[in-house]
């Protein structure tokens, strides 16, 4: 089974963040050349994820953020002593990586979904792994 693999540099600019990488990971798919398989999206980060949400409507995604600093408040009883334990918590709840379907040569996501590099311990310089597996 032939394999394409391809990592990808993210400079993130904020503390916390949602940054819309689908059309990175759909010209990457193309550029692959299988009609039909799988594309895996993975950052080998702890203190960032990966997201699959509508990405019409800005709000959401600053919903999304909102609600996250809820479940993992900035201050609370954390014994991590790098002080980033919120976005270990965050990142843990999104997850590091996503699996999509490739069919006819394109990424099967629906109409208002996106693919989201999400930052929780900016600004910094993340990589995304992309891998093509037909």
């Amino acid at each position: 089974m032939p394999a394409h693999m391809k990592e990808l540099s993210v400079r993130t600019s904020q503390r916390e963040e949602m940054i819309d990488i689908t059309h990175l990971v759909r010209d990457f798919a193309k550029e692959a050349g299988i009609t039909d398989g799988i594309c895996h999206v993975f950052v080998p980060h702890t203190t960032c994820g990966i997201l699959i949400n509508e990405n019409a409507d800005p709000d959401v995604t600053r919903d999304i953020l909102d609600a996250l600093r809820v479940l993992a408040p900035a201050t609370a009883n954390y014994r991590h002593v790098e002080g980033n334990s919120p976005a270990h918590i965050k990142s843990s709840l999104v997850g590091c990586s996503k699996t999509l379907m490739l069919a006819n040569g394109r990424l099967c996501l629906g109409t208002w979904q996106g693919i989201f590099l999400c930052e929780f311990d900016g600004p910094r310089h993340r990589k995304v792994w992309l891998q093509v597996v037909g």
